[in-house]
């Protein structure tokens, strides 16, 4: 049985945040079909997403544009389209979720990526190269100078090789000399990538989603469907708040960091709704082989660790 404070919290949500189609059926895939395989058959990806306010109209646009841009590749098999993502686009939501689901570093030793821009590379392929820079957290520390406090190396070269860009920008590691939590450096941190507003926007998160959280935790008992759909919101409006954040080390943000909160938030609201969440998707979607598969073992590595159900536990034994 339905919830109904919980149905109405979803009705409001959908009503004064509405969501683009493509970028939603992008969470979507993302949150659900990537661990199960990463391919589905549109019939049921459409009887999925419907209570979300996507209309198969609407669902068949976005998919095939998500096609043209490389997310998605389809194939048809008799009167059926079967969706699945590329190569590409399965990098792309490995990069974006392993930010969402993994938090971000709590140690630095001071250490820096730049990425230097000549003045050579200008149009678009500049502009992708900032963008994608920009999604992976890095600042402008003047023009043509971009950097990031990691040392994850690899992470960068994924972005100039898919960019097209390794033979065209410097990359360089430096050290801080000083302090690491200097004041001049708080101040360049703050510039650089406007942490108040960031924290803006998480604490928006947590009151959006706060009422729903302490609904679900009143519950006697919970609705599969309600919690594929509060999941989704949930994921799809962290993901938003998290295109802009830099995920910075903790010695460079605010103590009581709102980021913080909002990570607590939506990874408590988010083990309360997966277990009957993925009930309700593998009850809807199909592949052509039947029901989707069971989820990849780095599903539950998400958040810290989720529990794992008892049939996927005596599996793993088995095989080991």
């Amino acid at each position: 049985m339905k919830s109904r404070p919980i149905s109405q919290w979803i009705e409001n949500f959908l009503d004064q945040y509405p969501a683009r189609a493509n970028s939603l059926i992008i969470t979507v895939y993302g949150d659900f079909i990537a661990p199960h395989g990463g391919t589905v058959w549109l019939g049921s990806f459409i009887r999925l997403v419907q209570p979300l306010g996507l209309n198969e109209r609407m669902v068949r646009t976005s998919v095939y544009r998500l096609s043209q841009e490389k997310w998605l590749v389809s194939e048809q098999r008799g009167r059926k389209s079967f969706y699945s993502l590329t190569t590409s686009g399965r990098r792309r939501f490995e990069q974006a979720y392993r930010r969402i689901y993994f938090a971000p570093q709590e140690t630095w030793n001071g250490e820096w990526q730049l990425v230097l821009i000549p003045g050579s590379l200008t149009g678009a392929p500049r502009d992708i190269l900032r963008k994608e820079l920009d999604w992976a957290g890095y600042g402008a520390l003047a023009s043509g100078i971009l950097a990031h406090p990691s040392t994850d190396t690899e992470a960068l070269l994924d972005i100039l090789q898919e960019t097209g860009a390794h033979d065209k920008v410097v990359t360089l590691k430096a050290t801080n000399t000083s302090a690491l939590i200097s004041k001049p450096l708080q101040e360049l941190v703050h510039d650089c990538w406007n942490l108040n507003a960031l924290a803006a926007k998480y604490d928006a998160f947590v009151e959006r989603f706060r009422p729903v959280l302490r609904s679900m935790r009143g519950a006697s008992k919970l609705d599969p469907e309600q919690c594929f759909l509060v999941q989704t919101l949930l994921m799809h409006d962290f993901r938003r708040a998290l295109l802009h954040d830099p995920q910075l080390p903790s010695q460079l943000l605010p103590a009581n960091w709102s980021g913080g909160i909002a990570r607590q938030l939506c990874r408590e609201l988010y083990c309360i709704t997966y277990p009957l969440a993925q009930q309700h998707l593998l009850s809807v979607c199909e592949t052509a082989n039947g029901p989707l598969p069971a989820a990849a073992p780095y599903f539950y590595e998400r958040f810290g660790g989720l529990d794992v159900p008892a049939e996927r536990a005596a599996a793993a034994a088995v095989e080991r």
